[in-house]
């Protein structure tokens, strides 16, 4: 019975790596140097240079611009739901089927005519702020667009409000 623990003993130091003492860490896997490094590039160069003041200027314009056109957005959207709304009471008291019908069928159209506009002011203003923004930034320098968060455009584009 003792070789029996002693066996076993012996066994478990050996795939756990002895009783202690010694280097017992795996050795690092190899790397590849160059695919893992990370490369930040700092150019003082007057071809790599950018102000960043100026860019943040005018990234804080382009969000000023779009949170007013959001909010401008968002009131005509208010507006055509609160003027739908009205349309269909109004609608509703009538007392002829026919005069019903009229009504409700043209509250809806005037309520989908109301959101395309809505959303057509919406894109509108987004492209403005975008395109003001990418001007804005040639002024920042010749390597301020490498910093800017110009490649996110498309993720605003995403950002609708009403309908098409």
């Amino acid at each position: 019975m003792e070789n029996f623990l002693a066996a076993a003993a012996a066994g478990i130091a050996a795939a756990f790596g002895g009783f202690g003492g010694g280097d017992n860490r795996m050795p690092p896997p190899e790397r590849n140097a160059v695919r893992n490094e990370i490369k930040m590039q700092a150019s003082t160069t007057a071809r790599g240079s950018f102000d960043i003041a100026c860019i943040a200027a005018a990234v804080a314009a382009r969000e000023a611009a779009l949170g007013t056109a959001a909010g401008a957005n968002a009131q005509a959207l208010t507006s055509a739901y609160s003027a739908r709304a009205s349309a269909l009471a109004s609608a509703y008291t009538q007392t002829e089927k026919e005069a019903i019908k009229k009504a409700v069928k043209s509250s809806w159209a005037n309520f989908g005519a109301a959101l395309r506009l809505a959303q057509r002011g919406w894109k509108n203003a987004q492209k403005t702020a975008w395109t003001q923004f990418k001007t804005a930034i040639k002024a920042c320098g010749p390597a301020a667009s490498s910093v800017a968060d110009t490649a996110n455009a498309g993720a605003d584009e995403k950002a609708g409000a009403g309908s098409d």
